[in-house]
C-alpha cells in the first residue's frame, strides 16, 4: 500500500550522530522504543505527540499541525520485541525554534546524565544544565536538572530506603569478609527505624594499636540528605603526620545518648583488642555531651580541646589583637613559668582571669596539658576528611556511604604500603627533617656532662638539663613532641649517639609499615549476600532483620551549604611596637614622631 512506503528523509547530514528510523527496525521492549523515539525527537529538534502507547503498540506523530511525520510501532507476535510497521519520515514543519523541548523530561535528563554521574557523583545541577545545552542544544530548568540527578542517583545506587533495608546484611558481610572488624547497628520503635551505626575495619584497628601514636581526634559532620543524620569519626595520626581513620559512625541525630554510644563502642573495640593499651590523648571540640562521654568511657585518658574553637572564643570575647598574640604565645609556651609570664602580660592589657576560669589551661595550653599531643592542637585534619565525606556521601544510601569510605581506606592503605617500602631510613621523612633541624641548631651549644645520662646544655640565653635515659629536657620540647630537641641532640651527639634512635617509636619507619600492613578485603556483590552461611540451626541471620529509614526527614527547601574555614594553628605574626611612641604597627626606625 501507498501508506506503507518508506518516506524517510535522511537528516544525519544536518545533525551529525542523530538517530533515524527505518521500517522493520526492532526494539527490545516498548520502554526502549519510547526512549529511542524521544532521543531522536530531541536530537532532530522537533516535538512529537503520543497518539497511542500501551504494552502492544506505540503510535506518535509530529506535534505541529499539518506536519505528516508519523510512526507506528507494534509488538511482534510470539516474541517480546517491537518493530517499526509504518513510518512517514518527512517533516514539513520548521521544528522547535527555541531552546525548550517538551520531550526533555526529568526521566530524559536522568538518562542523559547517568554516565557522567557514575564518573563524577558530585556533579552539580548547574553543570548538568550546561552539559545539556552544549550537547543537545536545548535548555532545561534547574529543578529538572536537580530532579534528574536525584533520579539518576537512585538508578545507579538504589533508593535511600533500600540502603537501610540492606544495612543488616551489609554489616554481616563486613564481619564475615574482614574478621576482627566491628559493624554494629541499632533500630528503634515498632518499625525498627534506623538510629545508629558503628563501623571499624580490622586493618584500621590493628594499624592504630600497633603503629599509630596514642592520640585520637573525635569530630562530626552533619549530613544533608533526605533523612539528615550525623557522621561521626574517630581518627588517629600515623608516623608521617597523615590522618588515619579508625572508626566511623552514622546516627540519626547528634544527641547525648548517641555520642555516649559511639564513644562506648570505641572503648569496647579497643578494650577487646588489647590489654596493653597505652594512656590515650583525646582531642575534640568543647561540647558537653562529648566531654561527658569521654570522661565516662575513657576516665584515664587525657582530654584536650581543639585550639581553633578555644582561640575563636578568646578572640570573640576580647576583640583585641595584642591580647590574641599574647594568647598564642601562652598556648605554645613550653613551661609553666613562661605561660604565667604571658598571662601576666595579658592582665596588664585586660583582665582575662574570668575567661581562664571558664577555659582551664590544662585543657589547651601546652605547658599545662598532661597528655602528649605530638604537636597536634586542632581537629583540622579530621574536619577536612569529614567535610569531604559529607559532600561525597550525603546523597548516597547508607550502605554506599560506608562502601565509599571503605574504598577510600583501601586506596590509602595501598598507596602508603608502597610508600613505606620505599623508605630506607630509621624515621619517616617528616621526623627526619625535624631531627636534622635540631642537629643544626645544636651546634651553638656547650655541653657539660654530669654523668652517663645527665647533661648540662649551656647557651647565651639559658641552661637546660637533658636526661637521655628518661628522654627528657628541661625545656620540655622532647617530652611534648616526642622528638629530641636541639638540647637533646647536642647531648646525644657529644657521646656519639644517633638522635634518630631516641625519637618515640611511633615515628619510625618500622611502625609506619606496621600501621598499613593489614589488608582491607572487598565486600562481595549484594547478589551473594542472601546465600546462607554455615551456622547453628534456628539462629536468625542479620540479613533477615528489616531496618526502616529514620523518623527524621529533611525539611522542605534547599539545604544550607557549610563553608569550611580552617584557621592556621601557627602562631600569628608578632605585632611590632615602637620604642619611642609605644604605638603598635611600626618600629622605632620608621617612627614619624618628632623629637
Amino acid at each position: 500500500m501507498e501508506g506503507d512506503q518508506i518516506l524517510v528523509q535522511s537528516e544525519q547530514n544536518l545533525i551529525p550522530g542523530a538517530q533515524t528510523l527505518v521500517i522493520g527496525q526492532e526494539f527490545a521492549d516498548v520502554d526502549t522504543c519510547r526512549r529511542a523515539i524521544k532521543d531522536m525527537a530531541i536530537a532532530l529538534h522537533y516535538e512529537l505527540r503520543v497518539v497511542k502507547s500501551d504494552r502492544s503498540r506505540f503510535i506518535a506523530k509530529c506535534s505541529k499541525e499539518g506536519c505528516p511525520w508519523r510512526v507506528h510501532i507494534a509488538k511482534c507476535p510470539g516474541v517480546p520485541t517491537f518493530t517499526v510497521r509504518t513510518l512517514h519520515g518527512e517533516h514539513k514543519c520548521e521544528g522547535v525554534l527555541n531552546l525548550h523541548h517538551q520531550q526533555a523530561t526529568v526521566g530524559w535528563v536522568a538518562r542523559s546524565v547517568e554516565a557522567r554521574l557514575r564518573d563524577n557523583p558530585q556533579i552539580k545541577p548547574k553543570e548538568i544544565l550546561q552539559d545539556i545545552r552544549e550537547q543537545h542544544g536545548i535548555a532545561v530548568s534547574y529543578m529538572q536538572a536537580w530532579r534528574g540527578k536525584e533520579r539518576s542517583m537512585t538508578a545507579v545506587n538504589g533508593t535511600l530506603e533500600d540502603g537501610y533495608r540492606l544495612l543488616p546484611a551489609y554489616c554481616e558481610q563486613i564481619v564475615k569478609t574482614n574478621p576482627g572488624s566491628v559493624a554494629t547497628y541499632r533500630g528503634i520503635g515498632p518499625g525498627n527505624a534506623f538510629q545508629r551505626l558503628f563501623v571499624s575495619f580490622r586493618a584500621s584497628i590493628y594499624g592504630f594499636l600497633n603503629g599509630c601514636r596514642p592520640l585520637l581526634e573525635i569530630d562530626k559532620a552533619d549530613l544533608k540528605g533526605k533523612y539528615l543524620g550525623t557522621l561521626l569519626c574517630a581518627s588517629a595520626i600515623d608516623a608521617d603526620h597523615m590522618m588515619f581513620p579508625l572508626a566511623f559512625g552514622i546516627v540519626d541525630s547528634e544527641s547525648d545518648d548517641n555520642w555516649n554510644w559511639f564513644i562506648s563502642e570505641l572503648r569496647k573495640m579497643l578494650g577487646v583488642n588489647t590489654d596493653k593499651m597505652p594512656v590515650l590523648t583525646i582531642l575534640s571540640e568543647r561540647k558537653r555531651q562529648v566531654v561527658e562521654a569521654v570522661g565516662s568511657n575513657f576516665p584515664s585518658a587525657f582530654h584536650g580541646f581543639c585550639l581553633r574553637y578555644v582561640s575563636e572564643n578568646f578572640r570573640d570575647e576580647f576583640k583585641n589583637t595584642k591580647l590574641l598574640n599574647l594568647f598564642w604565645s601562652a598556648v605554645y609556651a613550653l613551661t609553666a613559668s613562661e605561660f604565667d609570664a604571658k598571662v601576666n602580660e595579658m592582665m596588664q592589657v585586660q583582665d582575662v582571669m574570668p575567661w581562664l576560669q571558664r577555659f582551664p589551661p590544662n585543657l589547651w595550653a601546652v605547658s599545662y596539658f598532661q597528655g602528649i599531643r605530638y604537636g597536634h592542637f586542632s581537629l583540622g585534619i579530621t574536619e577536612i576528611l569529614l567535610y569531604n565525606l559529607s559532600l561525597d556521601c550525603h546523597e548516597l544510601p547508607i550502605v554506599q556511604t560506608i562502601e565509599h569510605i571503605r574504598h577510600q581506606l583501601t586506596c590509602w592503605f595501598a598507596e602508603r604500603q608502597n610508600l613505606a617500602q620505599s623508605y630506607n631510613s630509621v624515621l619517616v621523612p617528616s621526623a627526619e627533617k625535624l631531627i636534622s633541624e635540631a642537629i643544626h641548631d645544636s651546634q651553638c651549644y656547650q655541653v657539660l656532662r654530669a654523668n652517663k645520662v645527665e647533661f648540662e646544655i649551656v647557651s647565651s640565653e639559658r641552661t637546660n638539663i637533658v636526661d637521655t635515659q628518661a628522654r627528657s629536657c628541661s625545656c620540655r620540647r622532647w617530652q611534648i613532641y616526642g622528638i629530641p630537641c636541639a638540647h637533646a641532640a647536642a647531648a646525644l651527639l657529644s657521646c656519639g649517639e644517633d638522635p634518630c634512635l631516641y625519637a618515640h617509636d611511633c615515628f619510625s619507619v618500622m611502625k609506619y609499615r606496621e600501621t598499613y600492613s593489614q589488608p582491607i578485603y572487598p565486600i562481595p556483590d549484594r547478589s551473594h549476600w542472601n546465600k546462607s552461611s554455615p551456622g547453628l540451626q534456628g539462629v536468625v541471620s542479620k540479613a533477615d532483620v528489616i531496618l526502616s529509614p529514620p523518623n527524621i526527614r529533611r525539611p522542605p527547601g534547599r539545604p544550607k551549604m557549610k563553608i569550611l574555614k580552617i584557621e592556621s594553628m601557627k602562631r600569628p605574626k608578632r605585632i611590632v611596637q615602637c620604642g619611642r611612641c609605644h604605638l603598635l604597627g611600626h618600629s622605632q626606625k620608621k617612627c614619624s614622631l618628632r623629637i
